[in-house]
């Protein structure tokens, strides 16, 4: 078979073009979505099956996604989907259940607020960009304000689930960057491209799921209703805005959306709970918040050495 090229985006188009707000807009809905996954996980899903969990968030949505686009990879794209699956969803989804299985939910959550800062170096070494001290800058405060949100007294450290958050960041860090190094094939919709994906993280974790987890028993409605929930609008309809974004913004600076996530997650538990955030998880707020839309703008020239050259 022939290969496609894949069609980038001119390099400095994300900082001309008029529609950057409105791809950074609708791109910071992924992370929203995904803040939900503690919470359906935790009240919806059975317990103690990670890998099925998993399995059942990527494969019936690469399945449909598969159905909607009508097209299949070809060339080097067969491997390609097969590499890019595994980073952002075979071993990412994984690696986040056992991260938050080992650790209080403010470790994991603090570790996955590591991905910005990741991508920012990994940007160097796979894009050849010069490293953004700008944007590693409002990595490290979007970190130490998602910290201040979720992080408490019972904070405990499990060397297991430590290098599972920190694997899970790096391989989907990995995985976001070579999106962005590799683009889209030409004709290929964003659907499509998360459909490859999706099937191939699937079925990479089809096997370890069955044997290791196996199927849950007596899996009721409410469970049912939370696979389609992580299915269809937690991975079928987030990676498909989601590896759009990444087609029309810089790398780095939609990495420092990620933080949504965790901080839509504490507010999901604070209401469920029924309690309200104290001050010190409001000022982690606003330290998050700050540094996810100053992230997004062109810093000085001293700290831009590439952030106005992101790809």
């Amino acid at each position: 078979m022939t290969t496609t090229t894949p069609t980038l985006a001119p390099q400095n188009a994300a900082a001309d073009s008029p529609n950057r707000v409105g791809w950074t807009a609708l791109t910071a809905i992924v992370p929203m979505v995904w803040g939900t996954t503690y919470i359906v996980t935790t009240h919806l899903l059975p317990e103690g099956h990670p890998l099925f969990a998993a399995m059942m968030r990527s494969l019936p949505a690469g399945l449909m996604a598969l159905l909607i686009a009508r097209q299949l990879p070809r060339g080097s794209w067969w491997w390609k989907s097969l590499v890019l699956g595994t980073l952002n969803m075979g071993a990412f989804f994984p690696l986040l259940f056992l991260a938050a299985q080992e650790l209080p939910g403010g470790v994991a959550a603090t570790l996955g607020a590591t991905q910005p800062i990741v991508i920012a170096f990994l940007a160097v070494a796979i894009l050849h960009e010069r490293l953004s001290l700008w944007r590693v800058f409002w990595g490290v405060l979007g970190m130490v304000g998602v910290a201040l949100v979720v992080l408490g007294p019972d904070a405990a450290m499990s060397p297991l689930g430590v290098a599972a958050g920190i694997g899970g960041a790096a391989s989907m860090g990995t995985g976001v960057v070579l999106t962005k190094k590799w683009g889209r094939p030409e004709g290929v919709s964003p659907i499509g491209l998360a459909g490859w994906q999706l099937t191939a993280a699937g079925l990479v974790l089809l096997l370890p799921a069955l044997l290791i987890d196996g199927v849950p028993p007596n899996i009721d409605g409410a469970a049912w209703l939370g696979y389609a929930w992580l299915g269809i609008v937690g991975a079928l309809l987030t990676y498909t805005i989601w590896f759009a974004g990444i087609r029309h913004l810089p790398v780095t600076a939609t990495a420092l959306l990620g933080p949504l996530s965790p901080l839509v997650a504490a507010v999901l538990g604070a209401a469920i709970a029924g309690e309200a955030l104290t001050a010190i998880q409001l000022l982690g707020f606003a330290l998050a918040l700050i540094a996810m839309v100053a992230g997004q703008l062109p810093g000085p020239r001293w700290a831009t050495a590439a952030a106005d050259q992101d790809r």
